[in-house]
């Protein structure tokens, strides 16, 4: 399927849906709020079966953070990308981890690495780090810690 095409399908399933220009991959954005409801779609529609999650991953941007999400169909050999802005005060996404299994150590990986709260994550908790880390969120960009002194 084309990008063209892709694009096309994904408004049909949600047109609130915004498409950035431009790249290999058709690059989606998302509302937060639609983001489960368009990825149970993504895997679930017989002409698109996005069945894949290979790579998910979090970007600071100092004002916001971004949530983003690369998904393949095996099948059809069609890739995209779906991004969600999320609060940097309060950063909170719907887990997609009972969607697509590889999510489960992505999300907890973001969650400790950027604090993002992945909602009803079955088992949201440390993975890298070591206790006594939790809350402390080292990839954000205002992270210090002093007794190392690292200071991004």
């Amino acid at each position: 399927m084309t990008n063209d095409a892709l694009k096309a399908k994904i408004t049909e399933l949600l047109p609130a849906t915004g498409f950035e220009e431009g790249g290999q991959w058709l690059n989606i954005n998302v509302e937060p709020a639609d983001w489960r409801l368009l990825a149970e779609q993504l895997r679930l529609d017989a002409s698109l079966q996005f069945d894949y999650l290979f790579c998910l991953t979090c970007i600071d941007w100092k004002t916001h953070l971004t949530m983003v999400y690369h998904l393949d169909s095996t099948k059809f050999r069609h890739n995209i990308v779906i991004k969600a802005k999320l609060d940097v005060a309060k950063p909170a996404i719907e887990t997609v981890s009972d969607i697509w299994r590889t999510a489960d150590f992505h999300e907890r990986e973001v969650y400790e690495m950027f604090g993002v709260d992945f909602i009803n994550h079955p088992d949201l908790r440390l993975l890298i780090l070591p206790d006594g880390w939790e809350g402390k969120r080292p990839m954000l960009k205002n992270f210090e810690d002093p007794v190392n002194m690292i200071r991004l």
